[in-house]
């Protein structure tokens, strides 16, 4: 990636963080029924629990993502309100379940949740599987502690011999074992992958220095860096992808799940979800489905 467009993407992602409100956001936004996406559920599809759409959310505090309101019980953030948009349009209640992220897959396919909404992006192994129908454009980033001498992470070499929390079965994981292969063929030290189930432990290894850097979601390091001062971003990830609802291979819900998206976008609401979130830049002007995935 280019150098300015690098400063321009991660000026834009501090400078949304600095301009969010929580308090104003734990207000649920809401979108109007839509008639022509709820034609499009098909009439054999039968809901985890009839009338309404059972949505897997991320169980962890991933701001601007998911976390707790301020009554330590409510999830809100944008996948939460992205969620809610999906099942007003589509005329259902809401039923958000908070699912950690090795679950999601096994939910999905099992039937204990009708969509996952959990910051799943699209790839080619995953197409096998699930539907998906797009709602962001999403990147990687690598964050660091405020003080680290590490100021910056373009490559492989970059963090040869590094601490590197990452989550085990994402596609962060699978850049940074792609970049280990290649330091190794290099004869330069592997970084080694530290694998953590939540973000508070996440936070406590990179302040105490038990973890160099943090590789996860681009929005949620802007986010920390810019809400606390305690990190800094020193780098986006080497790949983009598209983040999508994510549904049971082949029972058509994706249809409408894609239809409710596009008329939410047409509404202005999905806009309204993603800025209240500092997400402007993710925004996508259409949902696709099963659009091409990252291959590694």
């Amino acid at each position: 990636m280019k150098q300015g467009l690098w400063t321009l993407l991660l000026v834009s992602a501090v400078s949304s963080a600095q301009g969010i409100d929580l308090a104003a956001n734990e207000t649920p936004l809401h979108t109007a029924r839509d008639e022509a996406a709820i034609a499009k559920i098909p009439a054999s599809f039968k809901f985890v629990e009839p009338g309404t759409l059972t949505v897997a959310i991320s169980a962890l505090n991933s701001p601007p993502l998911a976390l707790l309101a301020s009554d330590n019980r409510t999830r809100i953030g944008s996948d939460p309100d992205i969620a809610r948009l999906l099942a007003d349009s589509l005329g259902l209640k809401l039923k958000l379940v908070p699912t950690a992220w090795e679950d999601w897959p096994l939910g999905i396919s099992a039937g204990r949740y009708d969509v996952a909404l959990v910051n799943i992006a699209v790839t080619e192994q995953r197409k096998e599987k699930y539907d998906f129908a797009t709602y962001r454009v999403d990147s990687l980033a690598f964050s660091v502690k405020s003080t680290s001498p590490i100021e910056s992470v373009r490559g492989p070499a970059d963090l040869a011999g590094r601490r590197v929390i990452v989550g085990s079965g994402t596609n962060q994981e699978k850049i940074l074992l792609s970049w280990n292969a290649e330091n190794e063929k290099a004869g330069r030290k592997p970084a080694l992958p530290v694998y953590l189930t939540d973000d508070a432990s996440g936070n406590l290894y990179i302040q105490s220095g038990r973890a160099d850097v943090f590789f996860g979601p681009q929005s949620v390091a802007s986010y920390k860096a810019a809400l606390t001062g305690k990190t800094k971003v020193v780098g986006l990830g080497p790949k983009k992808a598209f983040v999508a609802t994510t549904t049971k291979k082949g029972n058509g819900l994706v249809v409408a799940l894609k239809a409710a998206l596009d008329g939410a976008i047409a509404r202005g609401d999905y806009q309204r979800a993603l800025a209240r979130w500092g997400e402007v830049g993710e925004a996508v002007t259409t949902s696709q489905i099963n659009p091409p995935g990252i291959t590694y």
